[in-house]
């Protein structure tokens, strides 16, 4: 199977979630940031890279919301030129993007 779970979340607007298989069910800590990376939100279908990349391409001419959790999915995003270094930040060691398209 996949490294990566995807989900998309429809309404007024897609919200994607793009999470590390490693990195779901737990609760990321660090000082006042606190993620929850569990439950519906991101228990998505298990993806490899390849599958992931197409469905982000199809999601971006959406306009979608997209939130990145951990190494594989936000290196994925970077690869994809859809999110840059300034707009990572790190979670209890895990990296996390949220980008508004």
């Amino acid at each position: 199977m996949g490294n990566i779970l995807f989900k998309v979340h429809e309404s007024y607007r897609w919200v994607v979630a793009v999470c590390d298989k490693d990195v779901f069910g737990r609760k990321l800590i660090d000082g006042k940031r606190v993620l929850d990376v569990g439950g519906a939100f991101f228990d998505g279908k298990e993806m490899r890279d390849e599958e992931v990349e197409a469905e982000i391409a199809r999601c971006v001419d959406e306009d979608a919301t997209f939130n990145f959790v951990g190494k594989e999915s936000v290196g994925l995003a970077k690869i994809m030129g859809i999110v840059k270094d300034e707009g990572v930040i790190d979670i209890d060691g895990v990296p996390v993007a949220l980008i508004l398209m």
